[in-house]
């Protein structure tokens, strides 16, 4: 713990700078830097994120009595250069209490405005600025805000909104307005003295009026909500460490609502959602910040451009758009240009993307905050190679700048062309977040997350979201509101989360009560299907098809990039043509896995596989693996075709074989017809395939060392669909692959049947191709003995599905029972099953590599789990010097930049 706990910024000069985040959290560590860099930012002071966990550690009162001192001597610097008095009645100082960790939480935490206010401050702020509605419209956000977040004022059942906003809505209504900004002093008045009384009949306690006193609350609220619900949520989504905390950032405030000329915005230097290089955002007169992200009011755009795109999108003629919505350029011509001048600025700077708030106070504009903004998916990669063809970054930095995961997004399926023109558009909105959605309508989170659970795709509705709605969102497929803008908390999370949304819907007239949409005369509950275009901002009705998605673009710019990088190769997990024609677009160099047992569940084949399974004698078996070769080898025959010139790793058969026969009478009575035995015959032979422990019995290559002819029947059907595409003119590199080997001499005995059938094979057709035979490492034994098994392996491939399971001692199947609670008590970090344990499964492969390299220097190793396209692990497996992973198809780019993100951490 360092031992300074609050820094200082304003006037140009700051305690802290950009690389201190870890310390002073993204916002303050900004703050600090725009002051340094001649943006023009209120005067404040940061608290530290090391301040946070020691609130959490020795408790509030004694992190107060540690922080006293050092805030009453933070206040009165910002109160020199803002050249007034905190608490004083004629010449107030109003403070900001925010939250600001080291990684952009947007909506989690917690922020309270106006702070200093009271009955006699907000006359003395009212006198000093000669604008009384300013100072209680003021007072009652303050009020507002500080009971919500502060006081913990909450609606009293899911369906309420929030209790001030209830009470809002009643005063527009008896005055007969729309818009906060409608209402008068006397009514402002009114909503304060409301406010109160509700603070009072739900907390017990008076509002306070102390201006120290709100200060600490607010400092200890942010404090707080570091471990809310949904801060909890939002950090367990994006893998954010608890430990890391948040800081709180006071700033003097600057005043958006101080009438015509002034206002509120957000904006980004470029195309959150798409990733083009475009100034875009939206303000608000006469408003304050959290007017623009809480979608309360839909905002207007700041640039003209964007301005006319948000028109056209919500079918406004120019006219109308230019007297009624003009944008910042138009309206505040001079100030645009200034704001259009530091957005730049701070982008190069940051060299990065900018997510940046403002507030102009009466034509005076000041920068409130800037970070790099969350983007989705498809902007990330644009973005990335935008700024590498511009001269901004390097081709590393380009590939550092990419988060494997994000590449998931770009793999999502999109509507077909065909579909949409058919397609019914009842509603258009914002593209806040590109993509294709559809889904059941659902309005509220916890009915999101109770029908997803029951395996539903839904569309979450909103009139507007907030982070109360988190839980609903991450288990949305899309999600729809009616007010906001592409600024809103839904659109800035739905980005962050890689999820469609179609914001600021206006048209549509959602009721909570009711549970129905009505636009245009049309009618729709809970339960319909609805499908968003959030690439367009387009909401159509019922369900529209889609199509896969393709590498193109920049896509395939950064996919090059990463080719120029990896040393690991990215193969992938395939048992069909299909799977690995998806992979081969997809930029896999192979096949690392095709598992031979997933071919034997459809038609006539089963039958067979059944057969042979419940035979008693060799021969019977023999006689009904003839009728199975045909179809493994034209199975074969489609894999290899698809991946000419690639090396395809197949795996003999693995499974316990009781997994295949019948276990209901329908099943076994036609196996018994089939078989022309009878039906207890066939009821005796499938308890008999029992056994109180499958996973640790009869499979692997024990099955083939029991009954050989299984062995040699795979071996003739993979070899021969290679000769016969051989004469084709297709490359085939077939690698048997030999499973669950834990002793030397098991896979002596099966690589011996391999070989001789392959000699017999070559023989018969008076023709030979090269193969190779390695073994899986799936069990530990296995990797302790790696020298010994590689005297005869060609290759290894660690099973780590297999490897994890044994290695812990933990069923795959069960382990559903502890993990959660595991993973909340730390006693386990991630889910092993999901991110390689690095200390224990991993330092096994390691082990196994370096003992079976010291016997066969060129040995061949990779992995084929579902690590294989979980980044940490890629990464891994590229120090430890494997060869290559293989992973499912629509992973392999998510491998393919992890594994060059490897190399270029190498360099760094």
């Amino acid at each position: 713990m360092t031992e300074k706990r609050v820094y200082i910024f304003g006037n140009g000069k700051a305690e802290g700078r950009a690389d201190m985040r870890n310390l002073l959290g993204g916002k303050g560590a900004n703050l600090a830097e725009m002051n340094l860099i001649g943006v023009p930012v209120p005067p404040g002071f940061t608290i530290t994120t090391d301040v946070c966990n020691e609130y959490y550690a020795i408790g509030k009162e004694r992190v107060v009595e540690l922080l006293k001192d050092d805030v009453t001597k933070a206040v009165q610097h910002i109160e020199n250069l803002m050249n007034s008095k905190f608490g004083d009645v004629e010449n107030p100082l109003l403070v900001s209490v925010r939250s600001g960790a080291r990684a952009s939480m947007p909506g989690m935490m917690d922020t309270i405005l106006n702070l200093g206010l009271n009955d006699e401050v907000v006359e003395g702020l009212a006198r000093k600025t000669g604008n009384t509605r300013f100072a209680w419209d003021s007072y009652r956000r303050f009020v507002q805000m500080y009971g919500d977040v502060v006081l913990g004022m909450k609606p009293t059942n899911k369906d309420d909104i929030d209790p001030f906003e209830a009470i809002i809505e009643e005063v527009k209504e008896a005055k007969g307005v729309k818009l906060d900004n409608e209402l008068d002093v006397e009514d402002l008045k009114e909503l304060v003295k409301r406010f109160k009384a509700a603070v009072k009949a739900q907390t017990g306690q008076d509002f306070p009026t102390d201006s120290h006193e709100q200060l600490w609350g607010a400092i200890c609220a942010v404090f707080d909500s570091w471990m809310n619900e949904r801060a909890i949520l939002y950090r367990k989504m994006e893998g954010i460490p608890a430990e890391w905390g948040t800081a709180v950032n006071v700033q003097a405030m600057v005043f958006g609502n101080m009438g015509d000329t002034s206002a509120t915005g957000v904006c980004f230097s470029r195309d959150a959602a798409t990733g083009e290089d475009l100034f875009n955002g939206e303000y608000l007169i006469n408003a304050q910040g959290e007017d623009v992200v809480a979608g309360i009011r839909t905002p207007q755009q700041i640039t003209l451009e964007g301005s006319r795109r948000w028109a056209a999108l919500a079918g406004i003629d120019e006219e109308t758009r230019a007297a009624k919505y003009p944008s910042m350029e138009e309206a505040m011509p001079e100030i645009y240009k200034e704001l259009d001048a530091i957005q730049t600025k701070l982008e190069n700077h940051y060299r990065d993307m900018q997510d940046m708030e403002f507030t102009v106070q009466e034509g005076k504009l000041w920068f409130l905050q800037t970070r790099n903004g969350k983007r989705t998916g498809a902007a990330m990669v644009k973005i990335a190679m935008d700024l590498l063809r511009q001269g901004m970054i390097d081709e590393k930095t380009a590939i550092m700048r990419v988060e494997p995961n994000k590449l998931d997004e770009l793999l999502h399926p999109i509507f077909a062309k065909e579909a949409l023109a058919k397609a019914k558009v009842i509603a258009k909105g914002l593209p806040a977040s590109p993509g294709a959605a559809c889904g059941r309508i659902v309005f509220f989170a916890d009915d999101a997350a109770k029908w997803a659970k029951d395996g539903h795709k839904v569309i979450m509705v909103r009139i507007e979201t907030s982070p109360e709605d988190l839980a609903g969102m991450q288990v949305a497929e899309g999600i729809l509101t009616a007010r906001g803008g592409m600024t809103s908390h839904a659109a800035v999370v739905a980005r962050g989360m890689g999820k469609c949304c179609v914001s600021g819907a206006g048209m549509l007239n959602i009721n909570y009560k009711e549970r129905t949409i009505e636009v245009d005369g049309l009618t729709l509950k809970e339960g319909d299907f609805i499908s968003l275009n959030g690439t367009t901002g387009q909401v159509y009705e019922g369900q529209v098809t889609t199509k896969a998605a393709e590498v193109s673009g920049d896509f395939a710019d950064l996919m090059d990039l990463c080719n120029k990088y990896s040393r690991l190769q990215v193969r992938t997990n395939a048992d069909t043509p299909h799977d690995a024609q998806v992979a081969r677009n997809f930029g896999a160099v192979g096949i690392g896995l095709c598992r031979t047992e997933h071919m034997f569940f459809e038609g006539e084949k089963i039958k067979a596989m059944r057969e042979m399974i419940l035979a008693e004698t060799s021969q019977e078996r023999q006689k009904a693996l003839q009728k199975i070769l045909p179809y493994q080898k034209e199975d074969f025959k489609g894999i290899f075709r698809a991946m000419d010139g690639y090396p395809v790793t197949v795996r003999l058969l693995d499974p316990p074989l009781h997994e295949f026969v019948p276990h209901d009478d329908k099943g076994q009575q036609e196996m018994a017809d089939a078989m022309h035995v009878s039906l207890d015959y066939i009821r005796k032979r499938v308890e008999s395939l029992k056994e109180q422990n499958p996973m640790l019995g009869h499979r692997g290559c024990r099955l083939g060392n029991t009954y050989p002819e299984i062995t040699q029947m795979q071996t003739r059907a993979i070899l021969s669909a290679a000769l016969e595409l051989k004469a084709e003119g297709i490359n085939c590199r077939p690698e048997i692959m030999v499973p669950l080997t834990g002793i030397r001499y098991e896979f002596e005995a099966q690589e011996k049947i391999i070989r001789e059938e392959a000699d017999k094979l070559f023989s018969e057709m008076n023709t030979s191709i090269e193969y190779k035979v390695g073994t899986m490492i799936e069990i530990p034994r296995a990797a302790l003995t790696a020298d010994r098994i590689a005297l005869h392996a060609e290759f290894f491939s660690f099973g780590t599905n297999d490897l994890t399971q044994m290695t812990f001692g933990y069923s795959r199947d069960d382990i559903a029972s502890f993990l959660p609670i595991y993973l909340e008590k730390k006693i386990l970090k991630f889910d092993p099953f999901q991110v390689l344990d690095q200390n224990g499964v991993g330092q096994l492969i390691k082990m196994a590599t370096e003992k079976g390299r010291s016997v066969r220097p060129d040995l061949k190793c990779g992995i084929c789990g579902e690590h294989g396209g979980e980044p940490s692990s890629v990464k891994f497996c590229h120090r430890v010097g494997l060869n290559y992973v293989s992973c499912s198809p629509f992973r392999v780019p998510i491998a393919r930049l992890a594994a060059a993100q490897a190399a270029v951490e190498d360099t760094l």
